[in-house]
């Protein structure tokens, strides 16, 4: 199995206008970064996939366990090693925030910095943490190996779709 054609992009573009006594006046604005990854283990590469839709009771959490429970697209249960890539999008539909990270036991620090880190998607709202190098942030099966996805209040349940990408070591 190997992952092909493989890239994370974000752009953002816009304008600033203003009107003037005479005319307008307009400030263009654009910028990005896209990053592909080949099949493999090393730097710029990755071998591992996940993505999912997925529902959340109101304030309940999901822990996702990146070491041996996770199944991909094909069914094949994945063991990540390093994540490389974190993408959450929120529902627009969603009432309360779909909030990311510190799990409750062996925490998957990942891009937050520390176990009690957490990240917060608003309804509609996108989360998106990636990197391209060898190293990426480590799995740790069994001790660094959840990551969690929660509801932020209760009320009502939160829609979520999520992508990891990483590699098996």
């Amino acid at each position: 199995m190997a992952l092909n054609n493989c890239s994370i992009a974000l752009t953002f573009a816009g304008a600033l206008q203003t009107a003037l006594d005479v005319g307008a006046a307009e400030y263009k604005f654009t910028s990005g970064k896209s990053i592909a990854l080949s099949n493999g283990t090393g730097a710029g590469q990755a071998d591992k996939v996940f993505v999912d839709t997925r529902t959340i009771a109101p304030s309940a959490n999901d822990d996702l366990d990146l070491a041996g429970v996770l199944v991909d697209g094909l069914g094949v249960v994945i063991t990540f090693a390093r994540i490389k890539v974190i993408l959450v999008i929120a529902a627009d539909a969603n009432t309360n925030n779909v909030v990311v990270g510190a799990a409750a036991a062996t925490v998957f620090t990942g891009p937050f910095g520390g176990a009690t880190m957490t990240a917060h998607a608003r309804p509609g709202g996108i989360l998106a943490f990636a990197c391209k190098d060898a190293t990426g942030w480590p799995v740790g099966a069994g001790a660094t190996d959840l990551l969690r996805v929660a509801n932020s209040a209760a009320g009502t349940s939160v829609d979520y779709t999520i992508c990891l990408i990483g590699t098996s070591v």
